[in-house]
């Protein structure tokens, strides 16, 4: 099916067949439920975040036509973009929410992804995104967008190699539609999660325990927590998770901050300077607090957690919708 041919027949879609508001209502309520109840039990807090990031964030807001503008429409479940290069490793996200899709098959994919985003957010703690649902999914893989649309960590920058991390971000985000309060809002997810030398390569950290740091399962008394072990052994480590609940997934890669599970304002505190060989500090995420324009924010968001949650949920939000196409046109609360 052609790009054109699959753009007509979502468009007789939406005029054929309306929505059952109560019923998709209901999906969504239970399937947030289920959602919150896997990742309490394998911990993919971090990996739904970034596959909600990911499939949001390759929208242009310079291109009118949808989809060819990218954003939030499922199209990151085709091999076409997840084979992208900043896309590695996020198959087995795919893998956690392909039961929810078979359970509530009335949910679009686009829906499940960024319902699973914001989940996730909430389960570790942070604020709850003022969600809305209804997204319409694009069809085929050649409705994917090019790839290069996603920032990259750390120069030579794509697009070009001559600028710095904070002109990088903002060329990135302001395609999108995004002011520089929300680039570093959305930054702040690296309060939780990992990078891996196996996934995006920003680090030498990698799958498993032999390659992990000292918070992401490298250390020798993990799985006794007790203030004798921990003093007597000199390990810092402690759960990641905000419950306090010692499982963490699989071990392995290089954390922002020590408690890696818990959505708060710790990546603002900059952790990374008191231990810079355990703790992952980007050229990018460097830029938020030495630009001007970043700075001031930067600071207020470690300062004011509350004033953080605030403009990260708006922003995400915001992120969420992103060249999406919702049916009914307004959206569904839920």
């Amino acid at each position: 099916m052609s790009a054109e041919s699959a753009r007509r027949r979502v468009t007789d879609l939406s005029s054929h067949n309306p929505i059952n508001v109560d019923s998709y209502k209901a999906d969504i309520k239970n399937c947030r439920r289920e959602l919150r109840k896997l990742i309490d039990s394998v911990n993919c807090h971090p990996i739904l975040l970034r596959l909600a990031w990911h499939d949001a964030g390759t929208y242009d807001d310079s291109v009118a036509q949808w989809p060819d503008c990218g954003g939030a429409n499922g199209s990151i479940r085709f091999d076409t973009e997840m084979s992208h290069g900043a896309n590695a490793g996020l198959r087995k996200a795919l893998t956690y929410l392909a039961p929810m899709k078979e359970r509530f098959p009335n949910l679009s994919w686009a829906d499940i992804i960024q319902l699973g985003g914001a989940t996730a957010i909430e389960v570790a703690g942070g604020a709850v995104i003022p969600m809305k649902y209804g997204r319409v999914d694009v069809l085929t893989q050649t409705q994917c967008p090019k790839e290069g649309n996603l920032p990259d960590a750390e120069p030579p920058f794509a697009g070009d190699e001559t600028i710095d991390a904070a002109e990088h971000l903002r060329r990135v985000f302001y395609r999108m539609g995004f002011g520089d309060e929300e680039i570093v809002a959305l930054s702040g997810a690296h309060t939780i999660g990992r990078a891996f030398a196996e996934r995006s390569g920003t680090t030498a950290f990698g799958i498993g325990t032999k390659k992990a740091t000292r918070y992401t399962g490298g250390c020798p008394v993990i799985g006794n927590t007790s203030n004798a072990s921990s003093q007597s052994g000199g390990c810092p480590f402690a759960p990641p998770r905000k419950d306090g609940t010692e499982s963490f997934g699989m071990p392995g890669g290089q954390s922002w901050t020590k408690k890696w599970l818990t959505f708060d304002n710790s990546y603002f505190k900059r952790e990374y300077v008191d231990e810079p060989k355990e703790l992952l500090w980007l050229s990018t995420d460097k830029a938020l607090h030495v630009d001007v324009g970043f700075a001031p924010w930067f600071k207020l968001f470690g300062d004011d957690q509350t004033a953080f949650f605030d403009s990260f949920a708006k922003a995400f939000a915001k992120l969420s919708e992103r060249g999406a196409r919702f049916l009914p046109a307004g959206g569904i609360e839920a």
